[in-house]
């Protein structure tokens, strides 16, 4: 998959620069975008001028050379000639100006178009349901940011403002040159016409030979980061030579495609610079006839004439060039923007969690501190007890509608109990708790929470009453507390420690060389897996909800660490309704009622003792008659 992504988007999964996807609504992205530097007329209008006056200058500064020779040269008048040095010195340090001008503002005001970008984008994907990130990859995800956003940011740098000074300085000089001589523009015309017939040839080639390019360095990337994933495995089997002979081919390829993309590449300038001196030999001569013959055309002519000649075929090669870029660009930002309007995760929850306190007459009202005690409170202002009752009825649930995964799946989960599911793999029991946090919506029946429908309930409020240990720990850049402290932002250090001792993790927390200070890094690589699962349950206690979910959370401990953090673990359920899943079926045996799903339908449930007796599937698993995959 790794190697399948990188061939379709170059490496990190974008565009490449050169072998660039073709926009698919040039016109709406273009729009969208337009929308964004809108944020900044002003500037833009400024930008506008300064591009207008700068190609003046450029052009205006080459037409000087006329009566700079023909009425001051010529003539031999040295004062006039000094006078008009010195103008067209201030009319070229005016172009140079305006132009250092203009790439400053743009730069100002594209990276602030492009950090409003990058805000918006990564904004709307954390308002995005699991689902989308269930069907797309890191690397697909992570390209918005690196490849799209950079090459973005580098058309609205330099591409845009370019393309229009060299347009502006194509007509400047083309017009120009039709002033000083036209029977010498309709040579110039012809040979632009053969300049841009070698524009499309050797581009069009350039473009194809650039793609077959990206696809095999995207080929080569993937293969060196699944070689480098897998180097235990190389190892272990004794296949570096076959990864070895693996590399050498598609390296091989890679250089044959890169040869004949940069061979195109690279005539491009030669070509168009050969031709640029053939149009000006050829102008040269008929030039110096015309100025020899009389008629109006004078030597002073000819030269400016000349000047422009050299000019004329740079915007051709420049605009072309920035019309790649600007494409790539575009087809990068309809890739972000496409992120952008993606639809966010639906939530018509009404129902809000507030803290509350109890008054003397045993009535709740609603506080503004903590008081340790929360509430449901519905839009009409009735408070209803957090209790943690949990009830699934006749839920029909598929992550695609045609392919049910829970079948007809009924339990209840009264404030206080835990339940466990177990189950082979596939079998939906982490499914089951994914729904109670409304990470997915189901296809019928329905789920409450203290008597509610948890659709009544806004999103934030019902993922705030939970805690969840997931089996894949995640730990984040930062300190040890700092890691503890996501499970609640605001707890102290005080809560934080406490949190830790119920999880067991204080004692090797103090061992580490800055205790709880001690900085993160990697997802927490200089921690043992075991280690990091208990912050990762430190965690979940210091959020201290009601209800708590433990997917497998024990999975990844020891034998003997999961008999030290057992009391712990206790405390920590304490009180609480809990939904367990897990491996190890030691670790249910005290559940108040056990669920045994296969193929997404609970087929036994009672507690140990029943379940034993039953001679069931579960008898079978703890026996070790079946295995638990």
């Amino acid at each position: 998959m790794v190697a399948e992504n990188r061939q379709k988007h170059g490496p990190g999964g974008g565009p490449g620069r050169h072998g660039y996807q073709k926009p698919k609504n040039l016109r709406g992205t273009l729009g969208k975008l337009m929308h964004y530097l809108g944020r900044y007329k002003a500037a833009l209008i400024l930008v506008a001028a300064l591009l207008v006056i700068s190609s003046a200058c450029t052009v205006g500064g080459s037409y000087l050379i006329k009566p700079l020779i023909n009425d001051y040269i010529l003539p031999g008048d040295f004062p006039g000639l000094a006078k008009m040095l010195l103008i067209m010195g201030a009319v070229y340090v005016t172009g140079a100006v305006c132009s250092f001008g203009y790439a400053r503002i743009m730069v100002h005001v594209a990276q602030n178009t492009v950090a409003k970008i990058r805000g918006d984008l990564f904004d709307n994907m954390q308002n995005l349901p699991l689902k989308y990130f269930d069907t797309h990859t890191h690397g697909e995800l992570m390209s918005r940011y690196t490849n799209d956003i950079e090459t973005i940011s580098e058309a609205l740098n330099n591409s845009f403002g370019s393309l229009i000074s060299c347009s502006l300085n194509f007509i400047g000089t083309i017009a120009m040159m039709l002033v000083l001589s036209p029977p010498l523009t309709l040579i110039t015309f012809a040979m632009l016409a053969v300049m841009l017939g070698v524009v499309k040839v050797i581009g069009g080639r350039s473009r194809r030979y650039f793609a077959q390019q990206q696809k095999a360095i995207g080929t080569v990337n993937g293969y060196i980061e699944e070689m480098i994933e897998g180097q235990k495995v190389i190892k272990v089997f004794n296949h570096e030579q076959a990864a070895k002979d693996g590399f050498y081919g598609l390296n091989e390829t890679y250089r044959q495609a890169a040869t004949r993309a940069q061979a195109y590449s690279g005539a491009m300038m030669p070509a168009m610079g050969n031709l640029s001196h053939i149009n000006y030999a050829i102008t040269c001569c008929i030039g110096a006839i015309f100025a020899i013959s009389g008629g109006g055309f004078w030597l002073g002519d000819l030269a400016a004439f000349l000047n422009y000649t050299k000019q004329v075929s740079q915007p051709i090669t420049q605009i072309s060039q920035q019309v790649n870029t600007i494409l790539a660009a575009v087809a990068g930002a309809e890739r972000v923007f496409e992120v952008v309007e993606t639809e966010p995760e639906p939530d018509a929850g009404k129902v809000k969690l507030v803290r509350v306190a109890e008054n003397r007459d045993g009535t709740m009202t609603e506080a503004d501190f903590d008081t340790g005690e929360w509430a449901w409170k519905k839009p009409d202002g009735a408070l209803i007890p957090l209790r943690g009752d949990v009830r699934f009825d006749h839920v029909v649930f598929g992550y695609d509608e045609r392919k049910i995964i829970l079948h007809d799946i009924s339990l209840f989960a009264k404030p206080g109990q835990k339940i466990a599911f177990v189950g082979s793999t596939g079998a939906g029991k982490t499914t089951i708790t994914s729904l109670i946090n409304r990470f997915y919506e189901i296809q019928s029946g329905t789920i409450t929470y203290d008597g509610l429908d948890v659709r009544e309930i806004e999103k934030d409020s019902l993922r705030q009453s939970l805690g969840v240990v997931l089996q894949d720990t995640h730990l984040f850049t930062g300190t040890v507390a700092d890691n503890i402290r996501y499970g609640r932002l605001e707890a102290t250090d005080e809560e934080v420690e406490a949190a830790a001792q119920l999880a067991g993790a204080d004692t090797f927390i103090r061992h580490l060389p800055n205790g709880y200070q001690t900085e993160l890094g990697g997802d927490g690589g200089n921690l043992s897996q075991g280690e990091r699962q208990l912050l990762n349950i430190a965690r979940a206690a210091c959020a201290n909800p009601p209800v708590l979910i433990l997917d497998e959370a024990t999975s990844s401990i020891d034998t003997r660490t999961e008999k030290l953090i057992e009391r712990g673990m206790d405390r920590l359920m304490a009180g609480r309704t809990v939904f367990v899943i897990a491996h190890r079926l030691s670790t249910v045996r005290n559940a108040k009622a056990i669920m045994v799903l296969e193929q997404g339908e609970i087929i036994e449930r009672g507690d140990h003792d029943d379940l034993i007796e039953q001679h069931g599937r579960y008898y079978q698993l703890y026996t070790g008659q079946a295995e638990l995959a």
